[in-house]
């Protein structure tokens, strides 16, 4: 998984203690590029149906090497060619506890969707996006 990965924060509700459930992180996240430390893109999360969704709202480079704006190529099905600005990359998590599981993140770098899993540390989303017993975490910040 690479840098353009959007996703929410998360909140958790406590109670005696005791973790009830994830508050949904909804709004604007800005994804980090972890070389250099600059944002990359801004991701929108949203519920849906009891589900959290995410799709990219802005690029730090909007446009290719050409001028145009940039797509999905190397997405598959409904998302292929699509413009990368506005496309859901992250699907279907449902709330598990002090996290959002369940759903998947799509890389629109390489097409790839992975397993996903979202929470809130110290005020940051933490997206985590497996593949097998392999997986990568990211940081996000939110947009102000």
């Amino acid at each position: 998984m690479r840098r353009t990965w959007g996703l929410m924060g998360l909140g958790v509700v406590f109670g005696a203690g005791l973790a009830v459930a994830a508050e949904a992180p909804v709004g604007t996240w800005k994804t980090i590029d972890e070389k250099s430390g600059k944002p990359v893109s801004e991701v929108q999360l949203f519920e849906q149906g009891g589900k959290l969704n995410g799709k990219i709202t802005a690029l730090t480079e909007p446009n290719d090497k050409a001028g145009k704006p940039k797509t999905c190529t190397a997405c598959k099905g409904d998302d292929k060619d699509k413009p990368i600005i506005g496309l859901v990359i992250i699907k279907e998590l449902k709330p598990d506890g002090d996290r959002f599981k369940g759903g998947t993140i799509l890389d629109p770098e390489d097409g790839k969707v992975y397993k996903a899993e979202l929470w809130i540390e110290d005020g940051k989303l933490k997206v985590r996006g497996y593949l097998g017993p392999f997986f990568k975490t990211q940081t996000w910040v939110k947009s102000e």
